[in-house]
């Protein structure tokens, strides 16, 4: 469930008219998102804060202050790391800011090496290659909002809610995390509650006897209101089960962490030099190539970022990715983060 807007052609109009309207009546400008850039371009960290315990911010801008691709809330960034490692990191500063993005990665001890390599080698004047703006988790703007963010996970939902702010949508935002000190952007949060009285509560679990139920905080939604998520897995979860006891009408959310398998059942993998992996029904291809091949590439680990491809040279893959293309598909490319054989199948790939 990532909220994707079906086609409409009352709606396809109506953004024809506000593209024309918004800036003719508002002076400001509309933000229609460029399409993504495959290729990708150098820019420059220009910027680096603290805006939480083991979280950064970065700004990063184009050598040359030429203008950056648009971006609508929900869009994140392809970030080459100086490694070779690839990650996904939302952007969460302003939408209208044409010259710059903004970025924030918390440090995980435990993770796959990304966000301790950008704290570690990310200074201001490093370049790096990034690719983007794309979008799997779009804001479509409905006329009554719940956005929910848990720690880090406001970095897709901050834009979210600037842009209800300036649609003059009814929206309401909860940032829940640990402690106050652990909650990215509290400051900015705080400045943003200031002027919209009422629209935004931050709930630190040592201030509020413990993390917030899921059937309180939806509690929490308009009527009938969509409902923008981010945050950890269990969070969401638990999100997904009150969801129908609840006043709002959908739930959008996403995930950090790798996508949860759905439908499992095992398989085996077969690689050039003969070797045999077999794969349980709960893990995915991914993880038992990375404990075989360490050096295996992979970013999302949900089956949109399309880094962890790979050829199949034989054997009935199972896709449940949503980047590749029938083409593709048909040519012998998987995501390994995703994809599957059915029970008892075996996939030889080109690794």
């Amino acid at each position: 469930m990532y909220g994707r807007p079906r086609p409409d052609r009352f709606l396809a109009g109506l953004d024809w008219f506000a593209s024309w309207y918004i800036p003719a009546s508002t002076g400001k400008d509309y933000y229609r998102p460029a399409p993504p850039a495959d290729r990708p371009t150098e820019l420059t960290v220009t910027a680096r804060d603290s805006v939480a315990d083991d979280v950064i911010a970065l700004r990063l801008a184009a050598p040359d202050r030429r203008q950056l691709p648009r971006w609508q809330p929900g869009a994140h960034l392809d970030l080459d790391l100086p490694s070779g490692l690839r990650r996904q990191y939302s952007l969460c500063g302003d939408p209208a800011d044409r010259y710059a993005y903004r970025i924030a990665v918390r440090h995980l001890p435990d993770g796959g090496g990304g966000s301790a390599e950008v704290h570690r080698e990310l200074a201001v004047g490093t370049r790096v290659s990034v690719a983007g703006p794309r979008n799997a988790f779009p804001f479509a703007g409905e006329p009554r909002v719940l956005l929910i963010a848990g720690g880090i996970g406001i970095t897709p939902v901050l834009p979210m809610a600037y842009e209800a702010a300036w649609r003059g949508l009814d929206w309401r935002l909860v940032h829940a995390g640990r402690t106050r000190a652990s909650l990215p952007f509290a400051a900015e949060l705080d400045r943003l509650a200031r002027q919209h009285p009422g629209r935004i509560e931050i709930l630190a679990d040592d201030e509020h006897g413990g993390c917030p139920d899921a059937a309180a905080l939806l509690a929490r939604a308009p009527e009938d209101a969509a409902v923008y998520a981010c945050g950890p897995a269990p969070m969401l979860d638990a999100l997904q089960g009150a969801l129908p006891q609840s006043p709002a009408a959908a739930l959008h959310f996403e995930r950090f962490t790798a996508a949860p398998i759905v439908d499992g059942k095992p398989f085996t993998l077969r690689l050039r030099d003969g070797r045999e992996l077999p794969v349980p029904a709960d893990q995915s291809a991914l993880e038992v190539l990375r404990a075989a091949e360490p050096a295996t590439a992979y970013s999302c680990q949900q089956g949109f970022c399309g880094v962890c491809k790979v050829r199949v040279r034989s054997g009935a893959v199972d896709h449940r990715d949503r980047k590749l293309t029938d083409a593709q598909r048909a040519a012998g490319e998987m995501l390994v983060c995703v994809s599957r054989a059915d029970e008892g199948g075996c996939l030889e790939l080109d690794v």
